[in-house]
């Protein structure tokens, strides 16, 4: 596991076997997770997204508590997946970091509570799937316009960008600030302090 700029998020690339048949690998581990975040939440949902070159998904994110950690892969093609940290009070609230994702590398990305999450296809056909620590629960799930200029995501240039209505219409940062609705990092911290308390219990 290999941490990212973005306090909360890791990146993990998996060792290739490899033979005349083919080569095998291990996506995703539990405990390589919970060694360096503290806690492995639950995996209460997995999500499979097929999407074409230029679909942007996003920026997406949970009321914490409970939130929703994410453990994201791209299965086949590759995408560009972006974490922007939206954490009210953090020293890098706004900044945006981006990952490639693809089925070369097999990189899968782990995202704590409380971050928002966005993606765009780089490939004429991209499949993510995603392991969700949190059911999807309509009433808890925002999200912010992923073209907002104020966090400037340096999206691919040469393709014409393809959102949802809802990711369309969404608030820029700034005015989901202003109406409240983004986490505190002081509550996404002491929420993460919990599981981690819980963990060391068990």
């Amino acid at each position: 596991m290999e941490p990212i700029s973005i306090g909360g998020v890791w990146t993990f690339t998996p060792a290739r076997y490899s033979d005349e048949r083919g080569y095998f690998l291990e996506q995703f581990r539990a405990a390589e997770i919970a060694e360096v975040a503290g806690y492995w939440p639950e995996t209460a949902q997995a999500n499979c997204s097929v999407s074409r070159r230029g679909v942007i998904r996003g920026i997406h994110f949970s009321d914490v508590p409970p939130g929703q950690a994410k453990y994201v892969s791209c299965v086949s093609g590759a995408i560009l997946d972006v974490v922007v940290d939206i954490r009210v009070g953090s020293p890098d609230f706004g900044r945006w970091e981006a990952v490639r994702l693809d089925d070369a590398e097999r990189r899968s990305l782990f995202i704590s509570e409380g971050l928002g999450h966005a993606f765009t296809a780089l490939s004429d056909e991209a499949t993510v799937l995603y392991l969700c620590s949190t059911p999807y629960a309509p009433g808890r799930e925002h999200g912010v316009n992923p073209l907002d200029p104020a966090i400037g995501i340096d999206w691919p240039s040469g393709v014409e960008p393809i959102l949802s209505a809802k990711d369309a219409s969404a608030p820029t940062l700034d005015e989901a600030r202003a109406a409240g609705m983004l986490p505190d990092l002081g509550e996404c911290e002491a929420y993460l302090e919990s599981l981690r308390k819980q963990r060391a219990g068990a």
